[in-house]
Order: structure tokens, then C-alpha cells, then sequence
């Protein structure tokens, strides 16, 4: 064999090899991508998933409070429980509404969480001090800490922040307001049940607050499943206590 044919062939040789090994780092760069693509959309998918399963346990909860309710209601009905008309007419729009709240978990998003946060917690304390106010005569209005309107001083800049703060500010000092109203009722029976399912309302409205004060916008589905989950925990407390009381 020529010598230039040796040389020719060995450069072939080297010229396959290198392609090869292109080939394998192209396919492992490729094999990397694909995986790196993969990845946020598996973590996407877990976490859907878990949102799912965390709703669902919700929703058996709510089915279990539904059934003692129809239980207990009816021995109020029947005159071998009293409860107050006030206690009664509110258990049962809970009833209601906590299933509400947890339907409502299967559309929140990054994007609409806040609107719904504000605006649940802005009605709930409307509709609460609307009772204390029946129960204690009234509630003296307090203007929140540091605050003058509706722009406090201190508040964060921040688009998100600064709703945040406001509306935090606003509802501790409605909820210290009724607490203060509530001290000052005194009862026995029926009534006093009916004022202890208030209390553990504005309780657990004022618990709302203090979670949210250090919540960053990307906490969205823990802060909005915590508001529902603890609501599901009060309602199931009201409904205990519906038939307390003998005639």
C-alpha cells in the first residue's frame, strides 16, 4: 500500500471518529435541553396536582360538615335542641358559603387571588361587625393605626405590598373595635352561645390579618388555602356548638 493512501485513510478515519463524537455531545446537549424543558413542566404538573388532592380533602370535609348539620338543625327543629334565630340564620349561610369558598380554590390563580382575598375578607368583616353590632349595641368605629383615609404612613411602596398593608391595618383595628364590644355582653345560654360564635369569627378573621401581614404575592395558593381551610375549621366548630343548648 502507498504511503499517501495510509495517510488518506487514517485522515478518514480520524474525520468518522470526530463526527461521532459531535454526534454524541450534540445528542447529549440535546437529551440535557429536553430535560431542562421537561423539568419546570413536571414541577408544574406536581403542583396542580397537589392543589387537586388538597381541594379534594377540602371537599370531603365540607360533605361531612353538610351532614351534621342537617343532623343538628334538626334537633333544634324539633325542640330537643334551642339555639338563637341569630346563631341558626348564620351556621346555615355558612354552610353555604364554605362550599362556596372551596369551589372557589379551583379558579384561583397567580393572577385573580388577590382581588378575591380582598374582597372575601372585606365582606367578612362587614357581615360580622353587622352582628356584634346587633349583639352589643354597637361597635365604636377606630381609625386605623397610623393611617389617615385610606394611605397609611409606613406602608410599603410596592404595588402588592402597600394593598396589603392597607388592608391589614384596616382589619385589625375593626376586629380590636369588636372585640372591645363583645367584652362588654354578658349572657347565659343560648345567647351566650351565639355571642362565643362570634367571638371565634372575629378570632379567626383576626388571624386572617396577621397571616397576611408577611405574605409576598408568589404565596398565593398557601395564603388563599389557609383562609379556606381555617374557615372550613370554624364553620365545623359552629355547627358543633348549633345544639348546645336544651330547652
Amino acid at each position: 500500500m502507498r504511503y499517501g493512501t495510509v495517510v488518506t485513510i487514517a485522515a478518514l478515519a480520524v474525520t468518522l471518529a470526530g463526527a461521532a463524537c459531535n454526534r454524541q455531545t450534540n445528542d447529549r446537549r440535546d437529551t440535557a435541553a429536553r430535560t431542562e424543558t421537561a423539568q419546570p413542566a413536571d414541577r408544574t404538573a406536581e403542583q396542580q396536582q397537589r392543589r387537586q388532592d388538597e381541594i379534594a380533602r377540602l371537599d370531603s370535609r365540607v360533605a361531612e360538615i353538610e351532614r351534621k348539620y342537617t343532623e343538628k338543625e334538626g334537633k333544634v327543629q324539633s325542640g330537643r335542641r334551642t339555639a338563637t334565630a341569630g346563631l341558626q340564620e348564620e351556621v346555615k349561610e355558612d354552610v353555604t358559603n364554605v362550599k362556596q369558598a372551596v369551589n372557589g380554590l379551583r379558579t384561583t390563580t397567580p393572577e385573580n387571588w388577590w382581588d378575591r382575598h380582598e374582597q372575601v375578607m372585606m365582606r367578612t368583616v362587614d357581615d360580622i361587625e353587622a352582628d356584634v353590632r346587633r349583639l352589643a349595641g354597637k361597635v365604636e368605629p377606630v381609625q386605623p393605626q397610623g393611617t389617615s383615609g385610606r394611605t397609611a404612613e409606613g406602608v410599603s411602596t410596592a404595588p402588592f405590598e402597600s394593598r396589603r398593608d392597607r388592608l391589614v391595618a384596616e382589619v385589625r383595628a375593626r376586629t380590636d373595635a369588636m372585640e372591645r364590644a363583645l367584652d362588654n355582653v354578658k349572657a347565659k345560654g343560648p345567647r351566650e352561645t351565639e355571642i362565643n360564635d362570634t367571638k371565634a369569627r372575629v378570632k379567626k378573621l383576626r388571624e386572617d390579618a396577621d397571616r397576611l401581614a408577611s405574605a409576598k404575592a408568589d404565596d398565593w395558593w398557601d395564603v388563599s388555602k389557609a383562609r379556606v381551610t381555617e374557615y372550613v375549621d370554624r364553620v365545623q366548630a359552629s355547627v358543633d356548638r348549633l345544639d348546645d343548648n336544651k330547652p
